[in-house]
């Protein structure tokens, strides 16, 4: 599976670019801002002699959290809380296409056009599909620049100008064609068919759809907008190969991409299966952090794949989306028996009602946010614990919890974790390594320990 991108469930790492039906399992561990590369928690001043002190991880959690001043707190606080609103617009707008679509009869035009262009039922869904996604593309343009570009480069995580950034945008959009008119061939050749069961069917062509998704992006689409090349510093590429081999990951090569011409951000990730697996890590990641921030990042990585995080999350999206389906289905059939005929259209297996179906599963998947967000949260931090045990370095753990805090809230309520956070918060993250870091005994300690003890 893909992990560690930054943008999950629903989403794979492409759906920060897809304006419309794909989803994907997309998520991110570990942003850099230079400060306390190559600090530990505070310590006493030089000369000071302290009584030794049990190793309280509350406090530790804090001095680190205190470490972070005020300016980059605020700063990183308003980008994410700014990201609560994009949420909240970014569904209105989808909903407004779709009942302007749907009210202004132009849905039924397109449909009417793709009919009398051919007879064939399957090229029909082709003739409708690509003015849909290109119409939803246009309308959503604008919030997309506001979103991904001006609102990035304000808070200093973008690097691209405007016209490298428009290129990618338009190789997604072609993407997006190519994949998004196979798969509503497909799910329509099943609402044609199966008429009262299409929820049930449509679920298992949709997590085939998402099956092969994965598959492909690792050799097919991520080299379409970044390339990647062997990482050749052996100070770095052994210690993570290490790690993979101790957690048998079937990895001789570690990959570094050119993240960097695009953003500011640090991510890496271990993606793919059946044979595709790749470990992967971004050139900000070399760049901006030390090799105990870096094992511990991979290791959280690796923590997805060794937990079969990727077929387990895939999982968990079959079960919404056939939930999705069958709830969608009653209310489909019900706005279709109330409106139907004033909209032009004519049930499921009428293509003209792509934009009810995507209003449906839209609002659906809106008021499941808090729901989605705490499956993903759950899977990270059962992939930090991992991280944390795998590569010992709770130290390195914190520093990339704090520079998480370059986009993510360092330390959100517990209300706002619940319902925005789909990966563990930065306060959260820190409290785990270090409570790691107060309990943890040494490998072979606690066999040393016995040994003495049952001595005469």
């Amino acid at each position: 599976m893909l992990f560690f991108r930054d943008d999950l469930f629903i989403d794979m790492c492409m759906m920060n670019r897809v304006i419309s039906w794909p989803l994907a399992v997309s998520l991110l561990f570990g942003f850099s801002i230079a400060a306390h590369a190559q600090t530990s928690t505070p310590t006493a001043a030089a000369g000071v002699t302290e009584t030794a002190k049990p190793f309280d991880a509350a406090t530790a959690t804090q001095a680190w959290l205190a470490s972070v001043p005020r300016e980059k707190r605020e700063k990183s606080d308003a980008y994410f809380e700014g990201g609560y609103w994009l949420i909240l617009w970014n569904f209105l707008l989808a909903a407004a296409i779709s009942i302007f679509l749907l009210t202004s009869r132009i849905s039924a035009g397109m449909r009417d056009f793709a009919e009398r262009a051919t007879k064939f039922k399957g090229l029909q869904v082709a003739y409708y599909a690509v003015p849909y996604l290109l119409i939803m593309y246009v309308l959503s343009l604008p919030l997309n620049l506001y979103e991904h570009f001006f609102r990035e480069h304000h808070y200093g995580l973008a690097t691209q100008t405007f016209l490298p950034w428009f290129r990618e945008q338009l190789i997604a959009l072609g993407l997006t064609l190519l994949g998004g008119v196979i798969a509503l061939i497909v799910l329509y050749a099943v609402f044609r068919r199966a008429r009262r069961t299409w929820w049930l069917w449509g679920t298992v062509v949709a997590v085939i759809f998402l099956a092969t998704l994965v598959f492909i992006t690792p050799l097919y689409i991520e080299p379409l907008f970044n390339t990647y090349k062997p990482v050749s510093n052996p100070g770095v590429r052994d210690p993570i190969l290490a790690m993979a081999r101790a957690n048998e990951i079937p990895v001789n090569q570690v990959f570094e991409v050119d993240a960097s011409r695009q953003t500011t951000r640090v991510s890496a990730n271990v993606s793919g299966f059946l044979g595709t697996t790749r470990i992967a890590l971004n050139d900000n990641l070399l760049k901006q952090c030390a090799l105990s921030e870096i094992r511990a990042v991979m290791a959280h990585e690796m923590g997805h794949y060794v937990l079969n995080h990727g077929a387990k999350l895939l999982t968990y999206l079959g079960v919404f989306i056939l939930v999705g389906f069958a709830v969608g289905r009653i209310i489909f059939d019900a706005a279709v028996r109330r409106w139907g005929n004033k909209w032009g259209v004519r049930g499921i297996a009428d293509p003209a009602g792509l934009p009810l179906l995507t209003l449906i599963l839209s609002t659906l998947v809106f008021v499941a946010t808090p729901l989605i967000n705490t499956v993903t949260r759950i899977t990270e931090r059962e992939a930090d614990a991992f991280g944390i045990n795998t590569s010992r370095e709770p130290d390195g753990m914190a520093k990339v919890a704090l520079k998480l805090g370059a986009y993510r809230k360092l330390d959100p309520t517990p209300l706002e974790e619940f319902i925005f956070f789909d990966h563990p918060s930065g306060r959260a993250r820190i409290r785990m390594a270090m409570d790691w870091k107060a309990a943890h005994l040494p490998a072979g300690e606690s066999a040393a320990i016995e040994t003495g003890l049952a001595s005469p």
